[in-house]
């Protein structure tokens, strides 16, 4: 599966809008098949049950004293109480499965019948720290950065050895995640501990997705904590490859999703990461600046690009629809779905919401669905289910320019697929708000025809081409604003 299409759900409130449709409690082991064959017939390869594990009462208290989180809740659920928030689903406290969504053994059978549908289960899994309520900070406060005294972003613990002033995990450049406490990856013990529980969480799913994954390498993490040194040495290995070999025993096909940013991407692919998220291309794509998409693509490099996420929306980013116009979101999604490595879509970006849902929150306003974009990602997907794109061979293709004094060519996004018998799909997508032109040099097979039939599988253009022509020019491209296509290439016999 070289090439996966995730699906990321907020479990909590998927659930509860299930409940609330079907007018019944609905758990794991109750989602009906209506939602499975949605699915499959969209062509998903996995199913990401973002928020599953258990949280605790400090935590929700740190989520009800916010006064920014308070806000955030006003502006997506206008109605909400304090029964509409619960605690955040990264402040971990248990990793076992919630029991108001069923409990771990509802989990099993619903990644059983995932199973059966041809679908696997990614779950979370949150390695820089632990929720404020889990057992460890009193029990085991040796496994979390400690402080001499209550200082700033630190909390005062009970322990079973006295009191303890543990830090609370935070990200270097922004202020500390008071419903968590941080974990010491310079101690062995908190590694070992740490890929305990990466075990645990890989016996019930095929793969997680791993959050603030960068937070970890070494060179990092000693820069984070320099302010609360530990007497004894740090390990010189990196977490990420012992834990990821560690996993991999066990479990070969184990799939690994790093949540990662600072340009630290590949990195975390050499460390044995099966993709990455690409936010330099989310970053591209809502930045209105058309050619910055093409030259961050080839700046990556090739392998890089297959292991990355491509996404236009998650959890933590505001909706798409609330950022791009309809015209820009059809482009910017066709660049998502025609580019190899994993294609990251979110619940409720399909139907086009537009309410960015604090993860705290266990209820999620109802929103109209849009029309226009709902039918958009139907033609999309029932397209890209006929082509090449997401099984076959890739390849980027360098747009070349077409006349003198006319750059243009820097605004396409040219996706060469080949895996359907001597004919070739090519994904193109003019960024621009403006018509734009360029030659996409093909490779075409090495075997000529006499000529190619080039049919839209998006929509009623059809053409020929000669094999001279393409061979030595390449394929004229001339797109209006925001324009995309899905070109097939086939060739054409003498007597066609």
């Amino acid at each position: 599966m070289p090439h996966p299409l995730l699906y990321e759900i907020n479990t909590r409130c998927w659930l509860r809008s299930l409940s609330e449709v079907t007018g019944r409690l609905v758990t794991l082991a109750e989602v009906p098949d209506s939602e499975f064959l949605y699915w499959q017939r969209l062509g998903f390869t996995h199913v990401w049950l973002m928020g599953v594990w258990d949280g605790g009462p400090r935590a929700r208290a740190q989520a009800l004293a916010s006064s920014g989180l308070r806000q955030a809740y006003s502006e997506a659920l206008p109605d909400w109480t304090e029964n509409d928030v619960g605690p955040s689903p990264y402040a971990v406290a248990d990793y076992r499965v919630s029991a108001g969504l069923g409990g771990d053994e509802e989990l099993a059978r619903f990644r059983e019948k995932l199973g059966s549908f041809g679908l696997k289960l990614i779950l979370d899994f949150v390695p820089n720290h632990l929720g404020v309520d889990h057992p460890w900070a009193r029990e085991r406060p040796e496994l979390f950065v400690q402080a001499p005294k209550l200082e700033p972003e630190t909390m005062a613990v009970d322990s079973v050895s006295g009191r303890k002033y543990l830090a609370h995990g935070k990200d270097p450049n922004w202020g500390a995640w008071t419903d968590t406490v941080q974990m010491d990856y310079r101690r062995p013990e908190a590694r070992a501990a740490m890929t305990g529980l990466l075990r645990q969480v890989a016996n019930q799913c095929d793969g997680v997705r791993c959050d603030m994954a960068m937070l970890l390498l070494n060179e990092v993490f000693a820069n984070t904590w320099r302010r609360f040194p530990t007497p004894e040495a740090a390990p010189p290995t990196q977490f990420w490859s012992d834990a990821i070999s560690i996993i991999h025993q066990a479990h070969p096909r184990f799939l690994f999703l790093a949540e990662v940013y600072w340009g630290l991407e590949c990195r975390l692919q050499e460390l044995g990461f099966d993709y990455t998220y690409d936010k330099g291309l989310y970053d591209a794509l809502i930045s209105r600046q058309p050619g910055s998409v093409q030259r961050h693509l080839f700046s990556i490099g090739p392998d890089c690009l297959k292991a990355s996420a491509h996404f236009l929306e998650n959890h933590d980013e505001p909706r798409i629809a609330s950022v791009l116009s309809p015209a820009e979101h059809r482009a910017a999604a066709l660049v998502i779905l025609g580019l190899p490595g994993m294609r990251l879509i979110h619940e409720g970006q399909l139907c086009g919401a537009r309410r960015r849902l604090p993860v705290q929150l266990v209820r999620r306003m109802s929103e109209p669905r849009d029309p226009q974009i709902q039918t958009m990602y139907e033609q999309l997907f029932d397209s890209l289910r006929t082509s090449a794109v997401g099984h076959g061979g890739f390849n980027l293709l360098a747009p070349r320019q077409v006349w003198e004094n006319n750059p243009t060519a820097q605004h396409f996004v040219l996706a060469q697929w080949s895996g359907i018998p001597s004919s070739v799909d090519l994904v193109v997508i003019n960024l621009a708000p403006h018509r734009s032109q360029c030659y996409a040099p093909v490779e075409l097979p090495i075997t000529p025809a006499p000529a190619w039939s080039v049919t839209d599988l998006l929509g009623p253009e059809r053409f020929i081409r000669n094999d001279d022509d393409l061979r030595k020019s390449g394929l004229y491209l001339d797109l209006p604003e925001h324009g995309g296509q899905i070109l097939r290439l086939e060739p054409l016999n003498r007597s066609s």
